[in-house]
């Protein structure tokens, strides 16, 4: 089993910034990508970006992509999401996940993702 952990929502205002961690814990071995996702009220849930833990590189939604970006500590299985120029419709509830296995397009996939976080609410203000 594995556990991941949300911290760092709040509620901020329209252009500042914010940094969310996730902590994994337990078989962490068996992580190949960690994700972030976030659901608005009354939205379905939705991608943000995922970083597999031996990857080069993150991957974003179109909708974040240049302001987010996603970044790992592997020592420490922290994976953070440092949020720049907020907008009022960045406001959602913020999940993190943990997948065993997932490929390319698959990783984008809320279901392909084995371990949920509680998530933590990150509320952009106008």
């Amino acid at each position: 089993q594995v556990q991941v952990v949300e911290s760092g929502g709040g509620l901020v205002q329209v252009g500042d910034s914010l940094r969310l961690s996730c902590a994994a814990s337990g078989r962490t071995f068996s992580i190949y990508a960690m994700g972030w996702f976030r659901q608005a009220p009354g939205k379905e849930r939705e991608f943000v970006g995922f970083i597999t833990w031996s990857g080069l590189r993150p991957y974003y939604a179109d909708s974040v992509k240049g302001r987010f970006t996603i970044s790992r500590d592997n020592v420490k299985t922290v994976m953070y999401l440092q949020m720049n120029s907020l907008k009022v419709e960045d406001t959602a509830v913020y999940y993190c996940a943990a997948a065993t296995s997932c490929s390319g397009p698959g990783c984008y996939d809320k279901g392909s993702y084995d371990y949920w976080g509680q998530g933590t609410q990150v509320t952009v203000s106008s």
